[in-house]
């Protein structure tokens, strides 16, 4: 790849089908960068010493693309050394020990990169219209972050 053709690049997704690591990190490979730093969240069996049997996750797609895109913005503005950053979450039913969301970030350094994609994390899950069910043996429950602004307020 010629590098006058690498221009940065954001790539945000949200989909119900099965995320792929190697397909996310593929996205922001880049021949100048020496550091792609990756974020994967996968689903546990256990919370709060309750079996969880899967999650559930549903969002407002348009706004929620539209938040993780100002993180984005957010990030190149903090981190101007970052070349490419994927972000891409799962919707529906999420199995045990699969992937709900994966952000890769690539930069010349790992410094950038890596500072970036705590940043991402922390900030999408403060801030992005994405709502998680958590499903047990036999109950659910339905999940604020508690990084969410809005979690946080007066009831």
């Amino acid at each position: 790849m010629e590098e006058s053709k690498d221009v940065p690049k954001d790539f945000v997704k949200l989909k119900c089908e099965k995320l792929s690591v190697e397909e996310v990190s593929e996205l922001v490979v880049s021949p100048c960068c020496g550091a792609v730093s990756l974020f994967i969240g996968t689903t546990r069996n256990n919370f709060e010493g309750k079996k969880v049997i899967h999650l559930e996750y549903e969002a407002y797609t348009s706004m929620a693309e539209t938040e993780i895109k100002k993180i984005c913005r957010n990030i190149r503005q903090k981190w101007p050394s970052v070349k490419h950053i994927a972000v891409q979450h799962r919707l529906g039913v999420v199995p045990i020990t699969e992937a709900s969301v994966i952000i890769a970030v690539s930069s010349p350094h790992r410094t950038e990169s890596l500072e970036a994609v705590m940043y991402c994390i922390n900030t999408l899950k403060a801030s992005v219209p994405i709502w998680k069910k958590e499903i047990y043996e036999d109950e659910y429950s339905w999940k604020e972050n508690k990084e969410c602004f809005w979690a946080n307020s007066e009831k």
